[in-house]
């Protein structure tokens, strides 16, 4: 069960990038990242109101607002990367986020097997190169410092948004908005700008918000019923099904590094479900 959800995770998450990331082709993509977000937290918001008298503020509130705060570090970090430096070195080092979790996981007791861990160690490098790695030509310091920051900051919001759905998995996911939706709207009263989104676009936005509100709850459901190493690694699969949505949809044509990464993504899944 937990390899399945956090499988379906990813997938719900890698539609949700691909999508996000051709709306950020019409718009500035801190726009598009505040407005997924902040008609997410609407949505989720309403189901915890329908559910107000089930909710307790006991075990995951400080999990919720340390996983938004990291979430958005890491994404704000990853842009500022992306928008100075090579994407086909900034985003495989993003990607290696997913290192923190499996860290912070085993040192909490996890055990994976070790066909589990040879699935993961697979998957990792397999995400990494269907990231589309560059691995020639200079690359300043700046957009790599950033893309590590950005991979502590995803990594680190993976294992909070497990510890929290420990407790609850929804209230964790409500908190999580709530923090991220207050930081991008102060960032939008200081830069005195909604990102010019206009109405037509609204539901766009809204159906990329509940994706990725969505695969942030099949993980947390995936993470708090088995051991978040493992949890993690599956759910960070997400570059792979954007890779492939890519080629699918607007015929982006695949490296033969990235063909090579989503085999190898797959088999190291395989190799943890078995």
């Amino acid at each position: 069960m937990l390899s399945l959800l956090a499988l379906a995770s990813s997938a719900v998450w890698g539609t949700s990038d691909f999508f996000a990331g051709l709306a950020s082709r019409r718009r500035p993509a801190v726009a598009v990242v505040g407005w997924t977000q902040g008609l997410a937290l609407l949505v989720v918001s309403v189901v915890v109101a329908v559910r107000w008298d089930t909710v307790t503020f006991e075990g995951w509130p400080v999990w919720a607002v340390a996983a938004g705060l990291s979430g958005m570090t890491g994404l704000v970090c990853f842009y500022s990367a992306l928008s100075s430096g090579t994407m086909g070195v900034v985003a495989p080092i993003a990607a290696l986020g997913v290192v923190v979790p499996v860290v912070l996981g085993v040192a909490n007791g996890d055990a994976p097997s070790p066909w589990a861990w040879v699935g993961m160690a697979v998957a990792v490098a397999g995400v990494t190169l269907a990231s589309g790695p560059e691995l020639t030509g200079a690359v300043s310091a700046r957009p790599v410092l950033l893309a590590f920051v950005a991979a502590v900051g995803f990594g680190f919001a993976l294992f909070c948004l497990d510890r929290g759905a420990r407790e609850s998995a929804l209230l964790t996911l409500w908190g999580m908005r709530v923090t991220s939706v207050t930081v991008l709207v102060v960032v939008a009263l200081v830069l005195r700008t909604a990102g010019g989104v206009t109405p037509r676009e609204v539901p766009g936005l809204l159906l990329i918000g509940c994706g990725d509100l969505a695969a942030n709850f099949l993980f947390g459901i995936a993470s708090s019923r088995g051991q978040v190493s493992i949890a993690s690694v599956l759910g960070s699969l997400y570059p792979v099904v954007t890779t492939l949505l890519a080629r699918v949809v607007v015929k982006e044509r695949l490296r033969r590094v990235q063909q090579a990464g989503v085999v190898l993504a797959v088999g190291g899944a395989v190799l943890i479900a078995l």
